[in-house]
């Protein structure tokens, strides 16, 4: 289905270039907005926001197909009560604008996908959590991501459909820098397991993120949270294995927790972000009849190591 205009709020980083690169042959016209507009490159124009003001950049929503919002400020970091403040604040005022900008539209866009995470779902070994899990807040993670859907939720957009995409580890090649980490770990020999290697690893493609969102689009039957994540997670231990068979490395030493913590506080960041057990799949995708071109992680890693 060719899309006439696609807007993606936040759209300037690694999720949205890879969402701008798939869309640019399937949309007459895509909308970038973001902090640091830049010049238009073929049919994508940069368009300047803030994230948390009405503007002129409204406009584009009225006529549009679909309206994505990725924003947030990353939560690569410690998480002081400064820097929690601004991961909640990002995500929650810019839900609330572009629910501000959907509701003054006159013809509004047919659908709304809304960044959330897969972290919004309780730690799991055993069970899979599926959008129809019991959701538990009780830790910081789980607030943001209570926060943001709920402010989602209230937006009041009746001609609108609305979807907030529960989204787990998004990896491929380079400039994707989350697999990157993990590479250097194999190349550098310490690739093994992370604190026991038991916790599971919930990951997704960055072709099939796009393909998902694709199909989310043209299945209206599709709403509230959905899982963007493919459909076979795998231990840690497992899933660091498999880096190793990619790259010939047969051996990588283990990372106790005590050394990852270390590591997390000099690095500036948390070891929850690669030690949470998230063990989630896709169920209302898969009820749909997606299908995921890398179902299982050594599928995927042969397409993403395949330019090295």
């Amino acid at each position: 289905m060719q899309l006439k205009r696609l807007v993606i709020a936040g759209g300037n980083g690694y999720l949205g270039s890879c969402l701008a690169a798939y869309f640019q042959s399937r949309a007459q016209e895509i909308i970038i907005l973001t902090r640091h507009p830049k010049a238009a490159q073929d049919n994508i124009q940069y368009i300047a926001w803030d994230a948390e003001h009405l503007g002129d950049w409204q406009k584009y929503f009225c006529g549009a197909d679909a309206v994505l919002n990725l924003t947030g400020r990353s939560v690569n970091c410690r998480y002081t009560p400064e820097n929690k403040r601004e991961i909640i604040d990002s995500r929650v005022q810019s839900t609330k604008v572009v629910g501000e900008a959907i509701a003054a539209c006159d013809n509004p866009p047919p659908v709304w996908l809304n960044a959330s995470s897969a972290t919004i779902y309780p730690p799991s070994f055993d069970e899979n959590r599926t959008e129809e899990s019991h959701l538990d807040y009780n830790g910081f993670s789980e607030e943001v991501c209570q926060m943001w859907e709920e402010t989602l939720d209230k937006a009041i957009v009746p001609e609108t459909r609305k979807v907030a995409l529960r989204t787990t580890f998004v990896l491929g090649p380079p400039p994707c820098a989350s697999f990157a980490a993990f590479k250097n770990l194999v190349k550098k020999g310490v690739g093994g397991s992370m604190a026991g290697g038991k916790h599971f690893v919930s990951w997704l493609h960055e072709e099939d993120f796009c393909r998902a969102v694709e199909w989310i689009i043209d299945h209206p039957e599709l709403q509230g949270p959905v899982n963007m994540t493919a459909p076979n997670p795998l231990t840690n231990a497992e899933f660091m294995r498999e880096i190793r068979h990619a790259y010939n490395m047969p051996v990588g030493l283990p990372s106790f927790r005590w050394m990852l913590e270390i590591g997390a506080f000099v690095m500036g960041t948390e070891t929850e972000l690669i030690l949470k057990s998230r063990k989630v799949v896709p169920k209302k995708l898969l009820d749909s009849g997606f299908t995921f071109q890398y179902p299982t992680w050594r599928e995927a890693l042969i397409s993403i190591t395949a330019s090295d």
